[in-house]
């Protein structure tokens, strides 16, 4: 099982796990949660080849929402839930672990400090949430006797829960390997080069085309970005939208590329929301001040 360790940031990680299709013996049909996710998926992308409509309309809001949803949610999503029967396939020895990180980016010292924090500081937000969903499913009842239209609010609740539950018990099972020490941490130059490549050029079509970035480039973008993480430096971002795609193309892992754009989006808009409250903060006391000072002119 591969785990891919990506700073967004200087200071914030998106974890994903590589998808492992587990075989089904003898003919027998995947687990009724594999049909359901798979049914579900097959009727949203229906839905959103059509034109118009309020199949349509749902899926554009739908996917507007799930943009929201915060990356962490979804990486811990993306690794396998600690059933006890996973669990006890892990004990055994049935399971490896590999964790791929940018080497010239990240402090090999610190993987296991953040996968371990990954893993753990959403545990209780995730399992209250899913018993709020859970609660709230039975006043959406009513819902169910609006024609044509199916129980939307039934579905989302059940989808939250979900989800919910995906984050929670994919991060009990990080937690899990990383107690046992069974994640096998590797610098990936590789992922080094897709880092410095879209920090080097603007554009992916410029990325792509230019030639792969040297040990002493990498060194030197990685030496400039240290530099910005010291004390009272400001947050500063290391991957850009569009590299996604260069990164999950170069492992061959479509699915890969949005976890990566909606992590980037949602970490950009978090650093300019800071620096707009900072810069309206700064306003605030730069006007309290002059009308201080004007206050102590008029009392002379």
């Amino acid at each position: 099982m591969r785990l891919f360790l990506l700073p967004i940031s200087t200071r914030r990680t998106l974890i994903y796990c590589e998808r492992v299709q587990e075989a089904v013996k003898g003919g027998a049909k995947p687990p009724i949660s594999d049909r359901i996710i798979n049914k579900a998926s097959q009727t949203w992308a229906d839905w959103e080849k059509a034109e118009k409509g309020w199949q349509k309309r749902l899926t554009v809001y739908g996917n507007q929402l799930f943009m929201r949803i915060p990356y962490e949610e979804w990486g811990l999503k993306s690794i396998p839930p600690a059933t006890k029967k996973r669990l006890e396939e892990v004990d055994q020895g049935k399971h490896k672990f590999e964790c791929l990180y940018p080497g010239a980016f990240m402090k090999s010292s610190k993987v296991p400090e953040v996968l371990k924090a990954l893993a753990t500081e959403r545990q209780a937000f995730h399992k209250r949430s899913l018993w709020t969903s859970i609660a709230w499913m039975p006043i959406t009842f009513p819902f169910t006797f609006v024609p044509v239209i199916p129980n939307i609010p039934f579905f989302y609740l059940v989808f939250r829960a979900y989800s919910h539950y995906r984050a929670l018990y994919g991060g009990r099972l990080l937690e899990h390997i990383m107690k046992k020490n069974l994640v096998q941490v590797t610098d990936s130059k590789q992922v080094d080069q897709m880092y410095a490549a879209g920090l080097l050029h603007p554009t992916r079509d410029g990325s792509r085309c230019a030639a792969t970035p040297s040990s002493d480039e990498i060194e030197q973008v990685a030496r400039k970005i240290e530099d910005q993480t010291t004390v009272g430096k400001d947050e500063s971002m290391l991957l850009q939208r569009w590299n996604g795609k260069l990164i999950a193309e170069a492992f061959h892992l479509p699915e890969m590329e949005v976890e990566i754009e909606r992590a980037v989006e949602q970490v950009e808009k978090a650093i300019n929301d800071k620096q707009e409250l900072l810069k309206k903060k700064e306003e605030i006391v730069q006007t309290t001040a002059k009308e201080e000072d004007k206050a102590d002119e008029a009392k002379r």
